[in-house]
């Protein structure tokens, strides 16, 4: 059987090219056009090919694959975005990779690809009223059948499935959180069978069915070392999948093992309860075991990262200032109690006092611009109190440490090993080095639009000895795939391919 083989549009973390390999499938190419994340897919995966901008490439010219991935921006159809919608400048790019997949198919008489995938948020459903997401079932069937129209609907179903004459297209909401890492993240799953009807049986056959098996996805989701420079381990939180749409999360603990574990526990090196930050609003939830979803905006400034609460003695207490609350108000969700002064947290379901000696403070300092900081205060003593702490309360924790989220537990957080940014430098770049990477610049400076000057030699030289930023890091995951859920549908497809070649 020869390989099968997959080509990447936005490429970003090299979710999908990671994904394809570990689902037995060879990829070939990809194209992207921010240099970090290109910087990472060419240490980390240097068999590939690159291309740039999308809008440049000529689908009659690049090589064949049997399977094309598109993750399309999405910002233009999320709803925490302006909702400008399918033909917003960022979103409407979808139509590019649609046209390369049409070039593909003129260009090999309809062969390739076979499949195509498109990823995105779940915005896209309501987005101009429902009317973006028919046009995307329109456009996508319109490959294998151009006459075909698409009823459209003002609320759309999270699944659903079109067969056509001799194609089909079929669409999830997967949520992270179910496929083995601790990150609520739905996004929408596309998948068109563009030479057969099995769309359907890829995304809705079940891992025992379908013969292949998405459970103990892989072993660095269990065993990721601790962060480098930051503090060690504080326990470990157990997802134990029961199957369906059940996940009991348990501390320090697995169920039982069984002989016939379809679906073994997953360990996540998370440090500590996780709390999301309304960074808007100065709004704290939590604590949560589900750490809420990455986005681009994190490491960029204006206090939008979530908290972790790491250590304490007896692993029972945990107090913090989040916002002024009527006294006495008992939230009951997860055992979080309020109070004027303080909201703890008591597992036992005991609301403690709020007067509690030998606390830690951490007066939180928030601003819209880019330096948000949290500074350490002495013990039992609080930052000098202002009129405007209604905003922005000092946060409080019992034998503990506040830290936001680092980037290689984004990176867990997506399924990703810790060691993806790793090890980026090129010390002594080659004539070829840097007459690529001057071409990678311009293309990312042409498309954004930008009226700055092209970089200079030196100045690429100098970034390629030290590429790494957080904040880079940190967009690049918040625009990222979640690999579990990228696995899944791409083993579906392997599956099919496999059925096929035996019939």
């Amino acid at each position: 059987m020869e390989p099968i083989k997959l080509g990447s549009l936005f490429s970003g973390s090299g979710g999908f090219e990671l994904g394809a390999i570990l689902a037995g499938i060879e990829p070939v190419w990809n194209s992207e056009i921010e240099p970090f994340p290109i910087r990472v897919t060419t240490k980390r995966l240097p068999s590939v090919k690159h291309y740039g901008d999308i809008n440049t490439l000529d689908g009659h010219a690049l090589e064949p694959v049997d399977i094309i991935t598109f993750g399309s921006p999405c910002t233009d159809m999320s709803i925490a975005g302006k909702r400008e919608g399918l033909e917003g400048k960022q979103s409407v790019l979808f139509h590019q990779a649609v046209r390369i997949v049409k070039e593909m198919r003129e260009a090999t008489n309809g062969k390739y690809p076979r499949y195509i995938v498109w990823e995105n948020v779940p915005g896209a459903f309501s987005s101009n009223k429902g009317e973006d997401f028919r046009t995307v079932l329109e456009e996508v069937c319109r490959i294998g059948d151009p006459a075909i129209s698409v009823a459209g609907y003002a609320k759309w179903q999270p699944a659903g499935c079109i067969l056509g004459d001799g194609f089909s297209v079929a669409w999830r909401v997967l949520d992270a959180q179910y496929w083995g890492v601790p990150q609520r993240r739905k996004r929408i799953y596309l998948v068109a069978d563009l030479d057969g009807q099995s769309a359907g049986a890829v995304l809705f056959e079940s891992e025992g069915l379908s013969g292949y098996s998405a459970a103990g996805f892989r072993a660095w989701q269990g065993a990721a070392g601790c962060l480098a420079p930051g503090p060690g381990t504080a326990g470990t939180i157990c997802l134990n999948d029961q199957g369906g749409i059940r996940m009991d999360v348990t501390e320090e603990r697995a169920n039982t093992l069984r002989a016939e574990a379809h679906h073994p526990p997953v360990i996540v090196n998370l440090p500590g309860p996780v709390f999301e930050n309304h960074g808007a609003d100065a709004r704290y939830t939590g604590p949560l075991a589900v750490n809420p979803s990455l986005t681009a905006r994190y490491g960029t400034g204006g206090n939008n990262q979530p908290l972790v609460i790491q250590g304490g003695d007896d692993g029972t207490r945990r107090t913090y200032d989040v916002r002024q609350t009527s006294d006495g108000t008992r939230n009951m969700r997860n055992h979080v109690y309020e109070s004027n002064t303080c909201r703890c947290v008591d597992r036992s379901g005991n609301i403690p006092g709020s007067n509690q000696g030998g606390i830690a403070v951490v007066e939180l300092t928030y601003s819209a611009s880019k330096n948000s900081h949290f500074t350490r205060a002495a013990k039992e003593m609080a930052g000098s109190l202002v009129a405007t702490d209604y905003k922005d309360p000092p946060l409080i924790n019992s034998k503990a440490r506040v830290r936001r989220l680092m980037p290689a537990e984004c990176a867990r957080l997506q399924g990703f090993p810790d060691w993806w940014c790793s090890h980026l430098e090129t010390e002594k770049p080659s004539e070829e080095d840097i007459r690529f990477w001057s071409g990678v610049f311009e293309a990312h400076r042409k498309a954004l639009g930008k009226t700055t000057k092209p970089k200079t030699r030196n100045q690429i030289i100098k970034w390629l000895k030290e590429p790494y930023r957080d904040s880079a890091e940190y967009k690049m995951w918040g625009n990222g795939v979640a690999l579990p859920c990228v696995y899944f549908v791409l083993a579906g497809i392997a599956c099919s391919f496999e059925k096929k070649m035996q019939e």
